[in-house]
C-alpha cells in the first residue's frame, strides 16, 4: 500500500499524526482499448487545442476562467487557501452512524497513526467503539475539501468520504404518484415477506458473479471456444394482482 494522504486527526486539543491508504479495490476487469482494424492499443495525449502539440505533464497549469481569461493556480495557491485543513481532520462533532443516509457515502480509506500518535489513536479508537459514535470532519485531499466520517473498524479507525449536502441532486422531477393506497392486508404480507428475506449482514456472502461470467467467457474464448451462455428466463407472477403477487412470493421463498 502507497500512503495517499499524510497529517492528523484534531481529536480536541489532541493531534494524531496518520497516513490514510486507500480502503477499496476495483473489482472490474481491466479492459484495454483497441483499434478494431488491428488490435493496436488506443494512447490518450494531452493536446494543446491551438498548436495540436502534446504538452508534457510538468508543463501543464490549473487555470480558473474569469471574464474570457484564466487565473492561473500553483501548489502554494492550494495550500493557502487552507492550510488548517490541508494537513488537519479536524473532528467537529459525534454522530450515530445511523444518522447517515448511506446516499451521502462515497469511498474509504484506511488511517494509521505515526509512531508519536499510537497511544492517542488507540484511545480514540477504544472511545468511538464503546460510544458508538462516528466523527464527522473535513480534510483537503488534493485539491478539494472533503467531508468525512471517521468510524472505528476492527482494530483501526476508518476515514469514509462522504459527499456534502450541496452535491445531492433534488428529486424533485422524479414522478412518484400520492394518490395510490395501500390496504393492511397488502402491508402485513409485504412486511412478512421482509421478515422472511431477514439476515444479519455478512459481506462476503455477496460475489461480483457478473464480473467472474465475463471472466469465463475470457478464457474460453482464449481457447478458441464459443462459450456457453446461460438464457435469461423471466419470471412472471401467475397473477396482475399485487396481493396475489404477495403471497406467491412469500410461499416460494418457503419453499427455497
Amino acid at each position: 500500500m502507497r500512503a495517499i494522504w499524510k497529517g492528523s486527526i484534531g481529536f480536541g486539543l489532541v493531534n494524531i499524526p496518520v497516513k490514510l491508504y486507500s480502503a477499496v479495490q476495483n473489482s472490474t476487469l481491466d479492459m484495454d482499448m483497441l483499434d478494431g482494424r488491428d488490435h493496436s492499443r488506443i494512447k490518450f495525449q494531452r493536446i494543446n487545442e491551438k498548436t495540436r502539440k502534446e504538452v508534457p505533464y510538468e508543463k501543464i497549469v490549473k487555470g480558473y476562467a474569469i471574464n474570457d481569461d484564466y487565473v492561473i493556480l500553483d501548489d502554494q495557491d492550494f495550500e493557502d487557501a487552507s492550510p488548517k485543513k490541508s494537513k488537519m481532520i479536524e473532528l467537529e462533532n459525534f454522530v450515530s452512524m445511523d444518522e447517515i443516509n448511506p446516499i451521502y457515502y462515497e469511498t474509504s480509506y484506511y488511517s494509521e497513526p505515526e509512531t508519536q500518535g499510537r497511544k492517542a489513536y488507540a484511545l480514540l479508537h477504544q472511545a468511538l467503539t464503546k460510544s458508538k459514535k462516528a466523527g464527522i470532519g473535513r480534510f483537503v485531499l488534493r485539491t478539494s475539501e472533503n467531508l468525512c466520517v471517521l468510524h472505528a473498524l476492527e482494530k483501526l479507525i476508518v476515514v469514509s468520504k462522504i459527499r456534502f449536502a450541496e452535491e445531492i441532486r433534488s428529486a424533485e422531477e422524479i414522478l412518484i404518484p400520492s394518490d395510490i393506497s395501500i390496504n393492511k392486508k397488502e402491508l402485513d404480507v409485504g412486511l412478512a415477506l421482509i421478515d422472511q428475506y431477514t439476515s444479519k449482514f455478512k459481506i462476503d456472502q455477496f460475489k461480483d458473479e457478473y464480473t467472474s461470467d465475463l471472466l469465463k467467457i475470457i478464457k474460453a474464448k482464449a481457447k478458441g471456444k464459443r462459450p456457453s451462455i446461460k438464457k435469461l428466463k423471466p419470471e412472471k407472477a401467475s397473477s396482475d394482482d399485487l396481493y396475489a403477487q404477495l403471497m406467491e412470493s412469500l410461499s416460494a421463498r418457503k419453499g427455497a
